[in-house]
């Protein structure tokens, strides 16, 4: 069982998010927690793929066409890390 871990600003980036998103992301949770990366992996419409330059060794899956979830995944601990929801803007804040 693997657990998911949000950073703090979570919370306020799914305020601003739209209802259909914030469904697809506690569907997200919910196969990340039953089933880890290899799950988020099998299925086909998150898109789930590796991230380059600033964002190398974080992953991102598609909860829309727009919306991205931006992850790490911390295997000792069984645990994927949460980093950002966002509108597709990979560029690291702050």
């Amino acid at each position: 069982m693997w657990e998911v871990l949000e950073k703090r600003n979570i919370s306020k980036q799914l305020a601003k998010a739209p209802k259909e998103i914030i469904k697809k992301y506690e569907f997200w949770k919910n196969v990340a927690c039953t089933d880890g990366p290899k799950g988020l992996r099998m299925l086909k419409g998150f898109k789930d793929h590796s991230l380059k330059g600033e964002w190398a060794g974080s992953r991102a899956s598609r909860l829309s066409q727009q919306w991205r979830v931006i992850y790490v995944v911390q295997k000792k601990q069984l645990n994927i890390l949460v980093l950002e929801v966002n509108p597709h803007d990979y560029r690291k804040k702050g």
